[in-house]
């Protein structure tokens, strides 16, 4: 309706509104813009509260409001604020699933020869739900220890850190998922764990506190990271003199740790006992736990022992 009271047809509200003329149709066809009367020939007339209306139609769907939600308001079957709280949800779900898309999209792009295939298996991981991620995990770790008698806490320790994805991750922690599921998937990595828990097994009557979970071997670890990771950022050759002051006091820390006399034979030990679990696998598999469920982050501790082992290697 202009100023004066008379009636206005579709194209004089379109230039009010800014709306275009076929979507004003498109409201009054789906009965959310009712016309106040027709023309002679039949065209739609529109009155001064059509204008209004018409704009909050438009705030509404660019809300992302759909059309039975808005018909029951005008209807006064909700108020906005129903529609503004039911929505609000709708779209925080629909923020969850954008975010599990672009974590699937960043982690194809990182990878250069992730196939269709690969992609839809990413996507699917990235959708599963808590409980299926924790079987996932769990599975593989009484894979590992089923029938072996490792030491209990060690077992007790990889059955109690399961991957709890908060409800709204962020993209780190759904890449970290991703990586987690694909490597507990590896036959590799899973035959790796295995020996591992089966060598823990055998040392466990031998030596009860050379245990990866004992506050012994932990002193002994902790040795190896600071000595050996200082003689590395030092840029010492693990197979030269230098080091070998170094590989010696560590190899003799943990002959005392197993209650033996440091020498050949038991060197030999130790170097077996470093392939077995000095694998940077499995201390990403903690890392990747870490970023799921936002634990402290500590420094990789692999390369400290990568450089025991050369310097092991080169003293034999």
């Amino acid at each position: 309706m202009a100023d004066d009271g008379t009636l206005i047809p579709i194209g004089a509200l379109a230039r009010l509104t800014g709306l275009p003329v076929r979507t004003l149709r498109f409201y009054s066809d789906s009965g959310l813009l009712d016309p106040a009367g027709r023309s002679d020939a039949g065209y739609r007339l529109y009155d001064e509260g059509a204008a209004a209306r018409a704009q909050l139609l438009r705030a509404l769907r660019e809300l992302g409001v759909d059309l039975s939600a808005i018909r029951r308001l005008l209807d006064r079957e909700l108020s906005v604020a129903d529609i503004a709280r039911d929505h609000a949800r709708a779209v925080d779900a629909q923020i969850r699933v954008l975010r599990l898309q672009r974590a699937v999209l960043q982690a194809t792009a990182a990878r250069d020869t992730t196939t269709p295939q690969e992609m839809k298996l990413m996507h699917d991981l990235a959708r599963l739900s808590a409980a299926e991620r924790r079987t996932i995990v769990t599975d593989f770790v009484e894979e590992a220890f089923v029938g072996v008698d490792a030491d209990p806490g060690v077992a007790k320790m990889m059955r109690g850190a399961l991957p709890e994805l908060p409800d709204e991750p962020t993209t780190e922690q759904l890449q970290a998922w991703i990586e987690l599921a694909e490597l507990v998937a590896a036959d590799d990595f899973r035959r790796r764990v295995r020996a591992m828990a089966q060598r823990s097994a055998e040392d466990r009557a031998g030596a009860p506190a050379a245990q990866p979970g004992s506050a012994a071997h932990a002193s002994a670890a902790q040795a190896v990271a600071e000595r050996a990771g200082a003689a590395l950022a030092a840029g010492i050759d693990p197979a030269s003199a230098s080091a070998r002051p170094v590989v010696d006091d560590l190899a003799a820390v943990f002959a005392q740790l197993h209650g033996s006399l440091d020498g050949p034979e038991f060197r030999a030990t130790l170097v077996g006992m470093i392939e077995t679990f000095a694998d940077r696998r499995v201390e990403r598999y903690w890392q990747l736990l870490a970023i799921i469920n936002g634990w402290p982050q500590r420094a990789s501790s692999a390369p400290a022992w990568e450089w025991l082992l050369a310097g092991l290697r080169a003293a034999a």
